[in-house]
């Protein structure tokens, strides 16, 4: 009669190799999450007219206006732009959290682990 293996191929799974390698990747991670927190990335609107600089967790640092964007008579679109430049920052945001966060969390969905 052949003796049958254990659900993982025959083998018992290493849960030392296991915890291993959970805390290698909780060290990538937390890296990971320091480097985005002191990037700094900028959005523009207009054409450059106006910027916004966000940090890398999404803190607003700073909104740039070229006085050309500025006319008193029209200042709607003045307001436009800058929502626009921050919405486009808050975009390069996730791109750089996609960056540099994805490779470390991309596989974790299949764990089947809580809220990943």
């Amino acid at each position: 009669m052949a003796q049958r293996g254990g659900q993982f191929g025959g083998g018992q799974p290493n849960m030392q190799q296991l915890l291993k390698q959970a805390q290698q990747m909780q060290a990538q991670l937390e890296s990971a999450q320091a480097e985005l927190a002191e990037a700094e990335v900028t959005g523009s609107a207009g054409g450059g007219l106006v910027t916004a600089t966000l940090t890398g967790s999404g803190e607003l640092k700073a909104i740039t206006i070229d006085p050309k964007a500025v006319d008193p008579e029209d200042v709607e679109t003045l307001q436009d732009l800058v929502v626009a430049a921050v919405r486009d920052a808050h975009r390069a945001v996730a791109e750089l959290a996609g960056e540099k966060m994805g490779p470390l969390t991309g596989g974790l969905g299949g764990l089947g682990l809580p809220g990943l």
